[in-house]
């Protein structure tokens, strides 16, 4: 199933948090563009993992599989199998 709404409203609030209304695609750079910050990358991971049930203790952290809609819909995707 794809998990791309959840995540870009996800990602759309969080940007919203910081005055950050602007459009974004899903394969637009959030954290290493510059939009979201280091603190911002904790709260997805923590969104993923309730969300989810991924454990990024298992899988490691990587900032670029957080760092676009589809790169975390990728991640989702496999870390549910």
């Amino acid at each position: 199933m794809d998990q791309r709404p959840t995540i870009r409203q996800f990602l759309k609030e969080l940007l919203a948090t910081k005055g950050d209304a602007l459009q974004f695609a899903d394969s637009d750079s959030l954290l290493l563009g510059g939009r979201l910050q280091s603190l911002d990358a904790v709260e997805i991971v923590v969104f993923l993992e309730e969300q989810f049930g991924l454990d990024f203790a298992v899988i490691g952290f990587d900032q670029e599989k957080i760092d676009t809609v589809d790169a975390i819909a990728s991640l989702v995707e496999t870390g549910q199998r």
